[in-house]
């Protein structure tokens, strides 16, 4: 999830300090005004003027907005899926046959239901912990294969309980080593590619690998009913390795779809 959040004509001019305090949230002093960034309970519990204005609770983060003792504004912030997100998980089914897709996720039950809305994700486990994660993770691998694409240092457990488990951007050596793969590009289309390029590359070791023996044991039978020489045997698979090896190389060039969303 990418956390996504907008502000406009938002300046803090001659900020001279910044600090945390207990049961206070953030507190500061900006252009000689006393600022406060607190939550709502913390507000209404110190009868701030103006908190008989604050609207009703809704979705995302909410921080209030205190400014010379008095209620200024509330800002909400909300997880917003990347733009390509849906067009994703549609083509999981069709293109890579993928049976289930779900979220994990420790967050609130209310947000990561909205974000799963937003990309068209039915199946979903929310404000679970890491060891909660990783036992879900492995109930579903020990049924079938699994995928788990994750970007935070809580997923590291899960990813090396998954089939693959697959790290997004660079934001935790803990998690790269955790995780079979590494995406560096922080998108979703790099995932795809993954999955494309895997599956080319695991069809054509089998066929270089399965490929070369079948071909190695029509020779040994026509070695054995006299229909073939040692010498020839040896050249014929030499040749046989030869192509093995070259059929193998085919993994150095891209494919022509790379990916398909």
């Amino acid at each position: 999830m990418i956390a996504a959040a907008k502000a406009q004509n938002l300046t803090l001019p001659e900020a001279k300090f910044v600090s945390e305090q207990p049961g206070h949230g953030l507190r500061g002093t900006v252009a000689g005004h006393e600022l406060q960034i607190t939550s709502r309970n913390k507000i209404l519990l110190q009868h701030v003027p103006g908190s008989d204005q604050l609207r009703p609770i809704s979705g995302g983060l909410e921080c209030v907005v205190v400014i010379d003792g008095h209620y200024a504004a509330t800002l909400r912030f909300r997880d917003a899926p990347r733009v390509e997100s849906r067009s994703f998980v549609n083509h999981l089914a069709p293109k890579h046959h993928f049976d289930r897709v779900m979220i994990i996720s420790g967050d609130r039950k209310s947000e990561v239901r909205y974000l799963a809305d937003q990309v068209g994700i039915t199946e979903v486990h929310a404000q679970k912990s890491p060891e909660e994660k990783l036992a879900i993770v492995r109930a579903e691998t020990a049924k079938a294969k699994t995928l788990y694409v994750g970007d935070g240092i809580n997923d590291a457990p899960a990813m090396m309980a998954a089939t693959v488990g697959m790290a997004i951007g660079q934001n935790s050596d803990v998690t790269a080593e955790a995780a079979g793969v590494v995406i560096m590009d922080n998108s979703l289309q790099k995932v795809d590619e993954f999955m494309h390029i895997s599956r080319r590359m695991r069809v054509i070791a089998l066929q270089s690998a399965i490929g070369g023996m079948a071909l190695s044991l029509i020779g040994m039978i026509f070695a054995a009913t006299g229909h073939l020489s040692p010498v020839c045997g040896a050249i014929a698979q030499e040749i046989i390795d030869v192509l093995a090896v070259l059929n193998a190389l085919r993994a150095a060039f891209p494919p022509k779809v790379i990916h398909d969303l």
